[in-house]
């Protein structure tokens, strides 16, 4: 017996007691479970490509129904067979990467079991499972059934932990990611674990739709700064351009100067622009939600910045302090002063 055995008129016919018993009835009866990745598309339906073969295979005649246990499916086998012989539509659906955020999550996890991995019945992996599961940045259409549960957070804390340097067997797969984020969380495991925290909270006051959309990545920011936590990064950011705390900052800041100037380098929009650059700035927030967390914000946690000057505090991780930006300033002025 062979894949080769199988004729499109038999997938058509799997296809077709698929239909009318429906999903789960024909799973259930053939004994197959659920595909994960690979989909037989027909009339605008997606079908299980390894219960559908399996089916298939004893409408052949003179050969039996196979069951799950009798061949292997995926891209080499099922998937080839029925897309390159047999001239159906193969859709291949896998759940998203994880991302930054979602990574230092499940880190954290492991860190805090003292570099193990933890299996999918523990329930820190269990309730981390259910955040992730609330995680906007993927959207719903794009989730499998099995998007973040807990064994595939298990998996990566195994990816994670196998990984690190006192692991003394056989590493799991994993990816470059987990392993520069391992390297973040030994150098400064505080840090990382203050993002963890912030990230938590964020993910918790988020919605649970999946309705929020990230402002685009700011194409002049480094990889490192522009992923930099990822959504705390976004809300940071969202944070700073908030009108009406700019409106707020500016008015104090004018109220106790008499102008508006930035507060690194002196730049004042007005004298440089006249009245198209009047009462024109940019507000940063002071202290990174990684740090300060889910706090209520106020007019003083701001400082007004010119364009250059906030783009800079921004630009590489990790970010320049006011103090370290105008010491920066300082020592270059000299030498920018003499250049031709």
């Amino acid at each position: 017996m062979a894949l080769t055995d199988i004729t499109r008129q038999a997938v058509l016919d799997a296809i077709a007691e698929f239909d009318q018993l429906g999903r789960d009835r024909f799973l259930e009866t053939y004994k197959f479970g659920r595909a994960l990745s690979y989909f037989v598309e027909h009339n605008g339906n997606l079908y299980d490509s390894k219960a559908i073969a399996g089916y298939a295979h004893g409408r052949v005649p003179g050969q039996r129904r196979w069951t799950t246990d009798d061949f292997t499916g995926g891209e080499n086998s099922v998937a080839r067979h029925l897309r390159d012989r047999l001239g159906f539509t193969m859709q291949v659906r896998k759940n998203p990467y994880w991302t930054r955020d979602e990574i230092i999550l499940a880190c954290d996890l492991v860190y805090a079991n003292n570099w193990h991995e933890l299996r999918a019945e523990y329930p820190e992996v269990i309730e981390l499972s259910d955040l992730l599961r609330r995680y906007w940045v993927h959207p719903v259409d794009e989730r499998m059934e099995t998007f973040r549960n807990p064994n595939s957070v298990g998996r990566k804390t195994s990816d994670i932990a196998t990984r690190h340097p006192d692991f003394r067997g056989t590493p799991t797969r994993g990816n470059k990611l987990d392993r520069e984020i391992l390297a973040e969380f030994l150098a400064n495991p505080e840090e990382m674990h203050r993002q963890a925290i912030a990230l938590r909270a964020a993910i918790l006051a988020g919605p649970e739709d999946g309705t929020w959309i990230a402002d685009p990545t700011d194409p002049d920011l480094d990889d490192a700064s522009a992923s930099e936590g990822g959504l705390l990064e976004q809300l940071h950011l969202r944070r700073e351009r908030d009108r009406g705390i700019r409106n707020k900052a500016v008015k104090a800041y004018k109220s106790k100067h008499g102008h508006i100037a930035c507060e690194a380098c002196g730049f004042n929009f007005a004298v440089t622009y006249g009245p198209r650059g009047e009462d024109y700035i940019e507000c940063h927030h002071k202290v990174p939600l990684s740090e300060s967390g889910a706090t209520t914000t106020r007019v003083s946690d701001f400082v007004l910045l010119c364009s250059n000057c906030h783009r800079m505090i921004h630009r590489f991780r990790p970010w320049l302090t006011l103090e370290q930006l105008i010491e920066l300033l300082a020592v270059r002025r000299p030498s920018a002063a003499s250049a031709p």
